[in-house]
């Protein structure tokens, strides 16, 4: 009597930890991502493994870093300003997509970084913003700077510099959503509408 009444304590202790262990790994994984209902795309490593620490040129002129650029929701989008086509069009996808979240109460906004330094001055860069958003910040840099950047954001491009003037730079075109203190936390397709794409940072805007 004794070794069954041992036996079923035994069992009920154990069924208590599978549950509460059960229970911290679920906790733990909302935990570890808040953004879980948002998300749509699979990254290797995990959104956050996408993006880091940076100094590059404003459109200014100015040396700025990554803190000083991500202080608010962000579209961050990599192209070039001679682009005949893309990058126009999804740089103004992402301008409007910032004034549909303004009317949502959301102050976010666009980013910009070519992965053409050697045409992209940071005065051809804003003259390529100014007109597109009046908030969207263009960014440039060295050689060296724009490659190390880019593949933080595991970002490819090629420079098809054929000694013309009008040489094409062949890029990936994904819009990244950088937010403050939580750093990249989801990439967009250039197929989405506006209205989608603010539909969807607004999600991770909310549970940030």
């Amino acid at each position: 009597m004794n070794d069954r009444r041992i036996l079923m304590v035994g069992l009920a202790v154990a069924v208590v930890l599978l549950l509460g262990g059960a229970f911290l790994l679920t906790r733990g994984g909302a935990d570890s991502d808040r953004f879980a209902q948002c998300r749509a795309s699979v990254v290797a490593g995990g959104a956050g493994a996408l993006g880091g620490p940076f100094e590059l040129t404003s459109e200014t002129g100015a040396r700025v870093t990554d803190a000083q650029v991500f202080t608010k929701p962000s579209l961050l989008y990599f192209g070039y300003t001679f682009c005949p086509d893309v990058c126009p069009l999804d740089s103004a996808r992402n301008a409007e997509a910032i004034d549909l979240l303004a009317e949502r109460g959301i102050d976010a906004q666009p980013v910009f970084i070519t992965v053409d330094p050697k045409r992209d001055t940071p005065e051809v860069v804003a003259e390529f913003t100014d007109n597109l958003h009046e908030d969207m910040l263009g960014l440039t840099g060295t050689v060296e700077e724009i490659d190390a950047v880019s593949k933080q954001w595991k970002n490819y491009y090629k420079v098809n510099d054929d000694g013309s003037d009008y040489y094409l730079v062949d890029h990936m075109t994904n819009t990244y959503l950088v937010l403050p203190e939580h750093g990249t936390v989801e990439f967009f397709h250039r197929d989405l509408t506006p209205e989608d794409l603010a539909q969807r940072v607004a999600c991770f805007v909310n549970a940030s």
